[in-house]
């Protein structure tokens, strides 16, 4: 069975940075996360926070991102990324849609507070933390759309030279509360790291090992390539 394959990409991060996003679909990305730059991304680690920093140096904002979007349509789908402060802004659910945009994630968004968030149409996928008690995780079970977001340790997004044991004790619960696809993020960082994920997950989410590369000075093709080996990695 093929899992799912999201990498994730800083909207504006650098020109034509939408370039990324047809590499990474032609190269088998099933969905793709685009992050919203913000100014304090609580969740972030220093290599999304640097390309966060980068996005708004260059006047990145996310209508900016959001018309290079609508205007360079790809075949799979989008799930933005962002946080509380802009997500319940009025009128964002509607702007994302316009956008071609099907997928929402905000991580710090409380669950006793996503009534507050409105965004027809759009699927919004909640995060799920190692230490997250039972009840709590079968909330979020419950109310989670298009898929999980397993969050593989208690931390910052990065990239780590090893699978967290905890996020295989994770995903096992997960899969316990939801028939929705378990996706396992925050420090997928190879595909050996991958394939271990998608041994207990549906699929993987792969943000700051993107995002190095691309600071680095990666082309299109080098990142369709790094992708592409996520793809063969998965394909178990």
């Amino acid at each position: 069975m093929t899992k799912l394959l999201m990498p994730y990409l800083t909207g504006g991060v650098v020109p034509g940075w939408t370039a990324y996003l047809r590499a990474f679909e032609d190269a088998g990305a099933d969905l793709i996360e685009v992050g919203l730059p913000f100014s304090d991304p609580t969740v972030d680690g220093p290599t999304i926070q640097e390309a966060s920093d980068a996005a708004l140096a260059r006047g990145a904002t996310p209508a900016s991102i959001l018309a290079d979007l609508a205007a360079d349509r790809v075949g799979i789908p989008l799930v933005a990324s962002t946080y509380a402060n802009l997500a319940l802004r009025p009128g964002f659910g509607e702007a994302l849609t316009a956008a071609g945009v099907t997928g929402l994630i905000v991580p710090d968004l409380p669950l006793d507070e996503l009534d507050q968030l409105t965004a027809p149409g759009i699927a919004v996928s909640l995060l799920a933390s190692p230490a997250i008690p039972d009840d709590r995780l079968a909330e979020i079970g419950r109310r989670s759309q298009g898929f999980v977001y397993a969050v593989s340790i208690m931390g910052t997004t990065g990239e780590r030279d090893r699978l967290a044991p905890s996020a295989v004790t994770l995903a096992a619960r997960v899969k316990q509360v939801t028939d929705l696809p378990v996706l396992i993020g925050f420090g997928i960082s190879s595909p050996d790291q991958a394939a271990e994920a998608a041994e207990v997950a549906d699929g993987v989410i792969v943000g700051a090992a993107v995002m190095r590369r691309i600071l680095d000075g990666a082309s299109p093709s080098d990142l369709g390539a790094f992708i592409h080996s996520l793809r063969t990695a998965l394909m178990v």
